[in-house]
């Protein structure tokens, strides 16, 4: 499953393609921003900055049992400071589809197009 987020900044289209992620699990409107936590990676290139923060939603949502619908992230060169709002999974209320194994590195792409910022990658599921 392609993930993609389009943003007028690097750090806008890395939450853009977080809300992405999470769209594949579940309807973003029945995820309530209530519970923030707090993320940090960094990487060599902004492809794999992506892939890793990605992949670091992912195991916050599988380890802490929860959907996350709204994100704020700052990049400072390779390092990437992010919060994650959401909540704990309720089936009932959720109807999570899938579950997302992995951010991987087929069709991995973060670019600047036509004055906006795009991040992309494919999800294991």
């Amino acid at each position: 499953m392609g993930v993609r987020g389009v943003g007028a900044t690097r750090a806008q289209a890395f939450e853009q393609a977080a809300l992405a992620l999470t769209a594949v699990v579940a309807d973003l409107q029945t995820i309530d921003p209530r519970q923030p936590i707090e993320v940090e990676c960094q990487a060599p290139d902004d492809e794999l900055l992506l892939a890793d923060w990605l992949n670091s939603l992912i195991f916050e949502m599988s380890t802490r049992k929860m959907l996350f619908s709204r994100f704020s992230v700052r990049l400072d060169g390779r390092r990437l400071h992010a919060r994650a709002w959401g909540e704990r999974v309720d089936p009932a209320r959720h109807h999570p589809a899938v579950e997302i194994k992995g951010a991987t590195y087929t069709a991995l792409r973060v670019a600047e197009e036509n004055g906006e910022w795009v991040a992309q990658t494919v999800v294991d599921v």
